[in-house]
């Protein structure tokens, strides 16, 4: 083996250090802070927090997967009014960060937003003589949450029904099953590791959502960490409530993989037999347009049209030099974050697939932690050990040289990009490994044959064969970026701001007309990688359509 080779195995290693450094290090701040404030926070803040988290959880939960299946279902086995357009349109609101869809809601929904306005101008009533759903609240988050993340949960179950052999809903059909009977008791049973992975997914990111909760005063464990940490200014306490909120993301996610236990997605067996679409018409048909149609015009449609308003009448211009930095200072880390973290994947991958083995499996599950790891996590477990160490290195460069060396670390953007790393190195992860996954292995055997070995047989084999799959690492990462809050906010140095640190600081000053034009950018930058999934929906759905045809044209003949 070339020392090159050597060197590109031994660069696995930083980046696992990068990624489960966080959590490490948020575990030992918690463990040796004062017990004292533990003993407070468990007797006063953490009831309420654990109650709150898990209500909000488990309305995500329950809204995700009814949405997500019950629509992947439909659009995958009926025809109805405007289903092709809605087999699309379902994955937009995946581009909306749950936040600004709540800064959205807050707006059109609240006393003296356009909808209560209009209502009292048509009844004539006063301000205390109607009751009105109250937006700020915790069923408001949920409501957000759900609207947003529904489409994970839409996606993987679509994929999962689309994948399903026909003849076992027809066997429970003619066994005299009702459609929804042969639904809820064979095609749901067989979809239901895609839509527990989906519903993951959601409950993942409603663990480490920060901005909509911290919005509608919803006190969970993300906005437990926060106040702690600038509002108190207890490090401690933050240290441990992040160590409870990691543990509870963890159990979790032991929780779903346990409950799957050895199920897997149902595929294409040497009987597969595509499922064909059923009309439905009249009231049904109209119902199921209703039900498909419904979250895509609360999800993405009307926030889209309110924030376009806001924005509108806010006198902001996106084209003035404050909102150019803010900008230029989110696509510069969003970019930095995005290209070392698929260099650190394309590592950790080529190692896994060159010395393969228990170690390289651990390697690749540790890299992978951060996806179970809210944001807010991860800024305490990076924070703490490196601000001792800008602090012991200025005190020794003070003592000895009489230079202050400030802030070197905790003062850059890096402490941001190592964080966006840990969270985010999953995603890469996973991306690349899809397109890594369709090439041989014995072309790895042929290229050494051949002299390539090490950096030739990744720059020259396997990167040009999954230049897609880092492609859509890259662009999902850099998305990613754009829109985390929690780990941003904690971490930002002083003269460095988002537009998500923007957004939020704007609508926390209740200046939500000015929060809409950075939130407008966030969603356009968002529409990238949905309108490639959209693409990628609708050359599916018409080789499904011709598939189907060519079948009972088959059939038929």
């Amino acid at each position: 083996m070339s020392r090159a080779e050597r060197l590109l195995l031994w660069l696995a290693w930083p980046v696992l250090a990068i990624c489960t450094l966080p959590i490490f290090a948020a575990a030992l701040a918690a463990f040796g802070s004062d017990l004292g404030t533990w003993r407070n926070v468990l007797s006063t803040v953490l009831p309420g927090y654990v109650r709150t988290t898990l209500t909000l959880v488990a309305l995500v939960a329950v809204g995700t997967a009814v949405i997500g299946s019950g629509a992947a279902w439909l659009v995958t086995v009926y025809r109805f009014p405007g289903a092709r357009w809605l087999e699309i349109a379902l994955a937009l609101p995946l581009a909306f960060p749950a936040y600004v869809l709540a800064y959205a809601y807050t707006a059109m929904l609240d006393h003296p937003g356009p909808v209560q306005t209009a209502l009292r101008a048509v009844t004539g009533w006063g301000p205390r003589d109607y009751w009105f759903p109250e937006v700020r609240s915790l069923g408001g988050a949920a409501v957000m949450l759900t609207i947003v993340l529904y489409p994970y949960v839409y996606l993987l179950a679509r994929a999962s029904f689309r994948q399903q052999s026909a003849n076992a809903y027809l066997v429970a059909r003619t066994l005299g099953e009702t459609p929804m009977g042969a639904f809820r008791r064979v095609a749901l049973p067989m979809a239901r590791p895609a839509i527990a992975g989906g519903t993951l997914l959601a409950v993942m990111e409603t663990i480490a959502d920060y901005g909509t909760v911290a919005h509608f005063n919803v006190q969970t464990f993300s906005t437990g960490i926060y106040q702690a940490w600038f509002s108190v200014g207890d490090r401690g306490a933050a240290a441990q409530l992040a160590l409870c909120l990691l543990m509870f993301a963890l159990l979790v996610a032991g929780l779903e993989r346990a409950s799957r236990g050895r199920a897997r997605t149902a595929g294409n067996g040497p009987r597969f037999d595509a499922m064909g679409k059923t009309q439905l018409t009249g009231a049904a048909g109209w119902a199921a347009t209703a039900f498909c149609a419904f979250p895509v015009l609360i999800g993405f449609v009307g926030p889209l049209v309110m924030l376009g308003v806001m924005a509108m009448d806010s006198g902001q211009n996106i084209l003035h030099p404050r909102y150019q930095a803010l900008l230029s200072n989110s696509l510069t880390v969003a970019g930095i974050a995005s290209v070392l973290t698929v260099l650190g994947a394309v590592m950790i991958s080529f190692r896994a697939r060159v010395r393969p083995g228990k170690l390289s499996r651990g390697l690749v599950i540790g890299a992978g932690l951060g996806y179970a790891v809210p944001g807010g996590v991860i800024a305490v477990g990076l924070m703490v050990p490196f601000a001792r160490f800008d602090n012991a290195l200025d005190a020794m460069m003070e003592a000895r040289f009489g230079v202050d060396t400030g802030l070197l670390i905790t003062g850059s953007i890096w402490l941001m990009v190592f964080a966006y790393m840990a969270r985010f190195m999953a995603a890469a992860l996973n991306a690349y490994d899809s397109g890594m996954a369709t090439v041989p292995l014995h072309h790895d055997a042929v290229a050494r044959s051949l002299g390539r070995s090490g950096p030739m047989l990744l720059g020259r084999i396997h990167l040009p064969a999954a230049r897609a799959s880092v492609l859509t690492a890259l662009l999902i990462v850099f998305v990613d970026v754009m829109k985390e809050l929690p780990a941003t906010l904690i971490l930002h140095p002083f003269n460095f701001q988002t537009l998500a640190v923007q957004a939020h600081r704007l609508a926390s000053d209740e200046r939500l007309r000015e929060a809409a034009v950075p939130s407008l950018v966030l969603v356009a930058i968002g529409l990238i990688p949905v309108a490639l999934l959209c693409r990628t929906l609708d050359r599916e759905t018409r080789s499904a359509g011709f598939a189907a045809a060519q079948g009972t044209a088959i059939r038929a003949g």
